[in-house]
């Protein structure tokens, strides 16, 4: 397994993974619409093969898995075990005896050859297992100045801790590494695929029902989450704080807090 992987690994399989399917409800919240306009774009037909790229607690594979049909077949992958647990279990519930989940690493892991479509809600990786017209059909975060789902809340925390970021690589390896488009299609190009397309997708993403409950879930998933690791949990009170107050000049009048989010759904084809 790469270097650079494994700590990113370790942390899915640790405390990070077990947040999440903790959350997982408030994730959904979030990600959904998301995930939602790729599948669409995406349209799984009757019979296809698919893969599903990061699947995490299994939603979309399981969507994947009704629009395929009992005559298609669908693999789920992510890294994470804790997650995978809760995909196998809702996989079963949803009586999808042609969904399968499998833990790994997708970058390394043999997939599948022939497959009809790759598919990845914030997963995003490039594979060789396309059969000839297959289609690879993910949603990417667009740059952060045009999130501040994430930005708003992070920028608060930053400050009440002191902190100046360093100038970051916007290439690095990350939440925001495909945010450039013409980077993207470059990539995509690149790996060899064809008819490659790059459309916006934006949507309002519902923070809390309040000030404070979405500051609680902002400082639990997402980039000030990552923060928090960092400083130390004996900074959270503080940082919290400082998230709420943020947020709350945003809030609706019933107190809500919805902030936009700003995404890229790729698609391209395997040329035959």
């Amino acid at each position: 397994m790469p270097a650079d992987n494994s700590e990113q690994i370790a942390e899915w399989n640790g405390a990070l993974g077990e947040r999440w399917v903790a959350m997982r409800q408030e994730i959904d919240r979030l990600v959904v619409p998301f995930g939602n306009a790729a599948l669409e774009a995406a349209a799984p037909q009757p019979g296809e093969r698919a893969i599903d790229i990061g699947c995490g607690c299994g939603d979309t594979a399981i969507e994947i898995a009704r629009m395929v049909g009992a005559a298609g077949a669908v693999l789920g992958i992510d890294v994470s075990q804790p997650m995978l647990a809760v995909a196998r279990s809702r996989g079963a519930l949803a009586n999808c005896a042609h969904l399968t989940f499998r833990d790994g690493d997708a970058s390394e892991a043999a997939l599948p050859s022939n497959t009809d479509l790759l598919f990845s809600r914030f997963g995003v990786m490039f594979f060789s297992s396309l059969r000839a017209g297959g289609r690879c059909v993910f949603v990417c975060w667009r740059t952060p100045r045009d999130n501040p789902w994430a930005m708003t809340p992070l920028s608060a925390a930053r400050a009440a801790m002191g902190i100046t970021p360093a100038p970051a690589d916007p290439n690095a390896p990350g939440p925001f590494a495909f945010a450039d488009e013409q980077r993207l299609r470059a990539i995509l190009s690149g790996a060899g695929f064809g008819d490659v397309d790059v459309q916006r997708f934006d949507a309002a993403i519902a923070l809390g029902g309040t000030p404070r409950s979405a500051a609680e879930s902002v400082v639990q998933v997402g980039p000030v989450s990552r923060l928090v690791r960092e400083v130390g949990a004996e900074h959270l009170p503080i940082i919290l704080d400082a998230v709420e107050g943020a947020l709350a000049p945003l809030a609706a009048p019933d107190g809500r807090v919805s902030l936009d989010g700003s995404t890229w759904i790729a698609s391209a084809t395997n040329p035959a």
